[in-house]
């Protein structure tokens, strides 16, 4: 890799891009890391951490409530938006310096300025050109507004995280992990929370059964859901807004989320100068190794729209830095990859939908179970938990473990283990549950529920 500046430059500093850096440097290579923003990426600053920081807050609220029916009796209670954001972003600094410091001690060097491809091995930043046998792109995504009339008085998740207050009235667009988990939040912190979405029901892909046991939670919590309805203008009116719907409706709040997806962070970036493609969307295209239309072009992580997910970014730098620069060939495994929604209540999955598995397989069985959680028998809550099971008949294999209830990312994290290993009904069968829990549920389901013809025809 002689005559270039570094045998590495990865161009972007979040999950993915720190784990492919530190890696190839340890493994040899000379590795420069260019990031215009904040180390952490998404996840760790406009993301996964913080929101999940909000999410524990608003939990506070029901908890409070719950304790009366197991005999405690509290004083006033106040909510400060303004603690708690200040708390937070010290949380987020420090991970920032944990991140800078894990790169510095690998030997990476950090470039804190915005990288440009100028060709397949040149990129120009802060007024330097450095070159690279190698160039890795893992710039994540960025939150998209609609063009609307009004526009400019929306914001996005990224913007929501820095409020100088909390709004009393909150309209969130979208139904897909963002906008659940957001009507979660503010709804928990004391807003009142409508949800706007374009579609029939939120959370798009996900099994059928999780999205109807959400959205009626969501409903008991008095989250307002608007389906089939988008926003067509929105206008400044004294100290909140109000927005036009596609209904005819207008509603006033204080502030209008868009949550409607996030797109790749390609644009001015030089990739096609380079002759990278892209696909229509503006994500990276790559092969089953990460690798782009261009040979020593990489790409991982959010900016190749494969699975969006902090983990799935981080195991993609790690099968980068083993195939470029340890001559060991590997492939990022995007199967069977377990997602939760930090919703309220909490959903979490593993595996096939009911509906993927039966035009996988053809014969399943499905086992389900909708109960009301010991906790609530005394807090009087009437939440409900609902688990599943997908099973191929054929040779019994579970091939989607499905839950909306408190804890389901903990529990679903341990299924995901077992349908990894190829775990059968049976095994489940044969597994001892830890009574009393919601997970035990999973190993206690024996009936399947009638076919679908079956059901229609009672």
């Amino acid at each position: 890799m002689a005559g270039y500046d570094y045998d590495l430059i990865v161009i972007g500093g979040g999950s993915g891009g720190v784990r492919a850096a530190r890696v190839a440097a340890r493994y040899g290579a000379r590795v420069a890391l260019a990031e215009e923003r904040y180390l952490g990426g998404t996840c760790v600053n406009v993301g996964c951490i913080p929101k999940k920081l909000l999410v524990y807050a608003s939990h506070y609220s029901s908890h409070f409530e719950d304790a009366a029916g197991f005999g405690w009796t509290l004083g006033e209670r106040r909510f400060d938006w303004a603690t708690l954001i200040r708390h937070k972003n010290a949380e987020i600094a420090r991970l920032n310096g944990v991140y800078r410091k894990l790169l510095e001690e690998a030997g990476v060097e950090i470039i804190s300025a915005r990288a440009v491809l100028r060709d397949a091995h040149t990129v120009e930043l802060a007024g330097r050109t450095l070159s690279a046998e190698y160039l890795l792109i893992a710039v994540g995504g960025w939150p998209e507004l609609p063009d609307i009339p009004g526009r400019e008085y929306a914001i996005t998740s990224n913007d929501a995280f820095f409020l100088p207050q909390l709004p009393a009235r909150v309209a969130i667009v979208g139904g897909g992990y963002i906008g659940c988990e957001f009507a979660g939040i503010f709804e928990g912190l004391g807003c009142r929370v409508t949800m706007i979405h374009r579609g029939t029901t939120i959370l798009r892909g996900f099994d059928e059964d999780l999205r109807t046991a959400l959205a009626a939670e969501m409903r008991k919590k008095d989250v307002e859901l608007r389906f089939k309805t988008e926003i067509t203008r929105i206008e400044s009116i004294g100290s909140g807004v109000e927005a036009a719907l596609t209904t005819g409706d207008r509603i006033e709040v204080d502030s209008v989320m868009f949550a409607t997806g996030r797109a790749p962070n390609t644009r001015d970036l030089g990739l096609e100068r380079a002759g990278v493609e892209l696909d229509s969307e503006g994500a990276v295209v790559v092969d089953a190794y990460s690798r782009s239309s261009v040979a020593n072009i990489y790409a991982i992580g959010d900016v190749t729209d494969r699975l969006n997910l902090t983990p799935v970014a981080i195991a993609e730098g790690q099968a980068f830095a083993e195939t470029v620069c340890n001559d060991n060939p590997t492939k990022p495994d995007h199967a069977g990859v377990p997602t939760a929604v930090f919703s309220d209540p909490e959903l979490a999955t593993v595996g096939l939908t009911e509906e993927e598995a039966r035009r996988a397989f053809g014969a399943i069985d499905v086992y389900r179970e909708s109960f009301r959680p010991l906790k609530h028998t005394l807090s009087g809550r009437s939440e409900r938990t609902t688990v599943k099971l997908v099973v191929e008949r054929a040779g019994g294999r579970v091939v989607g473990a499905h839950m909306v209830g408190e804890g389901a990312a903990e529990i679903i994290q341990g299924l995901a283990v077992a349908l990894k290993a190829g775990a059968t009904k049976r095994d489940f069968d044969r597994t001892i549950g830890i009574h009393p829990t919601a997970a035990e549920e999973f190993v206690t389901l024996r009936t399947p529920l009638p076919e679908p013809e079956k059901q229609a025809s009672e």
